[in-house]
Formats: structure tokens, sequence, C-alpha cells
């Protein structure tokens, strides 16, 4: 009997734990940001950063862009890939990251679509968008001139070869047909 109450005690509290940690508030962009500039000064490394939400369909396809086999490596040896949970709608809106809608504005992506990223030093200071010289939103690079102004902010930013950045832009292309 004594087992039973016990096993019961311990169930409903681990219940109640999981349940609160599962309403456990995102960490704010603030603190997202400052072990990213940190790990980004100690790998010697710049930092790009994904504005996404969970309904955002070119967010998923920037992703696994980003992740694929062919260039995952390129990404990695160079960025330190952080995303900040932004533009979320009903009860998906606990899930966006507390100041994560200013930053955003304050890189030049108020009323912007999403994705929206930034290429940072580790100090944070913008050394690129995805904005296209017409100040419309790259977002998610898929066509020509996307890749264009994608790959070559890269190129300007990174060590990448010309080989590694056709693979890029191969890679990029892609999107605009999947």
């Amino acid at each position: 009997m004594k087992s039973t109450v016990f096993l019961s005690t311990f169930l409903i509290l681990l219940c109640s734990a999981n349940v609160i940690l599962a309403q456990e508030k995102p960490a704010h962009a603030d603190s997202i940001m400052h072990l990213a500039y940190q790990k980004a000064a100690k790998d010697n490394k710049k930092v790009l950063l994904i504005f996404h939400a969970s309904w955002c369909g070119w967010c998923k396809k920037m992703d696994k862009a980003l992740q694929d086999e062919t260039c995952k490596t390129f990404f990695d040896e160079n960025f330190i890939t952080v995303h900040l949970t932004v533009q979320e709608t009903g009860a998906q809106k606990k899930m966006e990251n507390e100041g994560g809608i200013t930053l955003k504005d304050s890189y030049n992506g108020k009323d912007k679509g999403l994705p929206y990223w930034v290429v940072l030093d580790n100090k944070g200071v913008m050394l690129g968008n995805a904005l296209l010289p017409n100040g419309d939103n790259i977002g998610c690079p898929a066509s020509k001139e996307e890749v264009e102004v994608f790959v070559a902010l890269l190129k300007k930013n990174t060590a990448l070869t010309a080989k590694e950045l056709a693979i890029i832009t191969k890679r990029f292309r892609e999107n605009e047909s999947r």
C-alpha cells in the first residue's frame, strides 16, 4: 500500500513538473544573442540570425537548405546560426522570443516578411541582411536574383571558396521548385 501511494505521488509530481516545464517561456532574444556573440567570438565565426515562425513554409525551406548535406558544413564552419521566433498567432504566440520583433525591426526588418535573416559580426554589427537592393525581403533565397544577393553576401563575409559558393547557389536555387 505504501509503495502504491509513493508511486502515485511520484507520478503526480512528475506530471506536474512536465506541465510546468512545458509552459516555460522561451528565452529572451537578448539572452540568446549574447550567447551567440560569445560563441562566435570564441570560434571566430559570424552570426546568421534568422527570424522565423512555426507557420512559415519559406522558413522551413530556408532551414532545410541550410541543413542540406551538400552545404551544411559550409554554414557550420562559418556561422553560429540562431533562430528567433516572431510573428506567431493564436496558441503559438507563447513560442515567441520576447524582444525578437524589436531586434528584427532594428535590423531593417520592420514590416518585412519571414524568414528575415541578418549576418552579424560577433558584436552584433550588421554585415548584411535579407533585403534586395529595391528593399524587398529575399526571405528564403530561391530566385536567381535572390540567390545571387545571398551568395554575394556570403562571399564578402566568409572564406568560402568559389566551388563551395557554387554548391550553395545550386542548392538554394532548388528552393524555387520545391
